[in-house]
């Protein structure tokens, strides 16, 4: 089985690339939907303990604890050490299971891969791309978003050229959802041919 990783910045289109993947029959993780679900369950212990107030009727409230961490390394830090090794075994379980499932591929959707250096633990990578224009466009039309939490937002992600020019497949979404299709119909032809290179995630 090959292990592709998923990237992009925020309002690349990821998500909608993702879904397509699963469509195509791929098994996909998605790392924002696990956080999602430790955030209403098994992380919710540890965070309240190393943040008091921060859940509400049992579940992490993720504004309060953005609210308290987001300017803060240290908090940030010590966020991550509760919820990486976490993550790092959901992930490792959907790997084990779609590999049992005999899935030739699966797809690991991680937003930020190249940051925190996820681009080891897969064979290849699918960065989703579109204009700066179109980017800026769809992410303000989201609730509560603003021009300024964009930047912050923006400032922590790797620049998209240069996540383009590490990638070993593009994704363009400007164009529409078709050309996403058959983009992800090719990138799955020629993932079958490439070598393992992932290291373990053990």
């Amino acid at each position: 089985m090959r292990v592709l990783g998923l990237t992009g910045s925020i309002g690349m289109g990821k998500s909608t690339t993702a879904k397509m993947f699963a469509e195509a029959g791929i098994p996909v993780y998605d790392a924002d939907a696990t956080v999602h679900r430790l955030y209403e369950g098994e992380a919710v212990a540890a965070i309240e303990a190393a943040f008091p107030g921060t859940t509400v009727d049992g579940k992490v409230d993720r504004t309060l604890l953005s609210s308290r961490v987001v300017h803060d390394r240290d908090a940030m830090q010590r966020l991550e050490r509760i919820v990486h090794p976490m993550l790092r075994a959901h992930h490792q379980q959907f790997l084990d299971d779609a590999e049992k499932s005999g899935a030739p591929v699966a797809v690991v959707d991680i937003p930020l891969l190249y940051e925190t250096g996820g681009e080891k633990r897969v064979d290849a990578v699918v960065v989703v791309s579109t204009t700066p224009d179109v980017q800026r466009e769809r992410i303000l039309a989201r609730d509560g978003m603003t021009p300024e939490k964009l930047d912050a937002i923006l400032t922590k992600q790797m620049p998209d050229e240069e996540k383009r020019r590490r990638a070993d497949f593009v994704v363009d979404t400007s164009h529409g959802l078709e050309p996403v299709r058959e983009r992800i119909r090719d990138i799955l032809t020629e993932v079958a041919k490439l070598p393992r290179r992932r290291e373990e995630n053990r």
